[in-house]
């Protein structure tokens, strides 16, 4: 008797568990916040892991601005100075670092996947919501499928200049955005251009965001850095 009321507990605790990792949040979605559920799915397609982008492409130049406080939200929401992306999405900005190098250029990297109680924090705080992800959707960043990168000058170490800074909210934050000097349009269109060719889409207000073509067949996720 005592086995079977063991086993009954055992294979109860076991539903709640599945129920809790399945469950859907208040909007509906479906966020992976379990760090086993997602080692598990790892197992089954090696596509999905989140890879640390420093350790796949060393010569990489890391800002990762939400782990300072030097940011739009004037506070640090990431515990490490880390950025992930899933598996090939790292592999095509392996093949844009290598081409940039040739023309002297190099990617600096100022955000890529992000846990999805961040973006809810932001959108929470942030004054205008047209630059935050709505909670209700979900955000590229928490599929582990968007970057924000800049590039910088090989020779100097100096970033490129482009319309603005990272994350500002100025109209010529926009890709499209044309009241500004020739050369830094060029910059701009150079880096968009390159990414574009290599399976990113910028979006249209933010001329350092880009989304990697095929976001659709990842998960929303809420794993934070410490256990990737």
């Amino acid at each position: 008797m005592k086995k079977y009321l063991l086993s009954l507990l055992l294979f109860t605790f076991c539903l709640s568990a599945c129920a809790q990792n399945n469950a859907q949040n208040k909007y509906g979605l479906k966020i992976v916040n379990d760090f086993q559920v997602y080692k598990a799915s790892v197992e089954k397609n090696p596509n999905l892991e989140l890879v640390d982008i420093k350790k796949a492409i060393p010569s990489v130049a890391l800002d990762i601005r939400y782990a300072t406080k030097n940011n739009f939200m004037k506070q640090v929401m990431y515990k490490q100075a880390r950025a992930f992306a899933r598996k090939p999405v790292v592999e095509k900005l392996k093949l844009i670092q290598a081409e940039l190098k040739k023309k002297g250029y190099g990617l600096k990297i100022y955000d890529g996947y992000r846990p999805y109680a961040v973006t809810v924090s932001f959108y929470e705080k942030a004054s205008d919501k047209n630059f935050v992800a709505n909670p209700k959707k979900g955000s590229k960043h928490n599929r582990g499928c968007a970057v924000d990168l800049s590039i910088i000058d090989l020779k100097t170490g100096k970033d490129v200049p482009m319309p603005t800074p990272y994350d500002s909210f100025e109209a010529a934050a926009a890709p499209h955005y044309t009241n500004l000097p020739t050369q830094i349009i060029k910059n701009r269109d150079f880096l968009i251009n390159t990414m574009q060719a290599n399976g990113f889409k910028v979006i249209y207000n933010e001329w350092w965001h880009f989304d990697f073509v095929g976001w659709q067949a990842y998960d929303l996720m809420d794993i934070p850095f410490e256990k990737l």
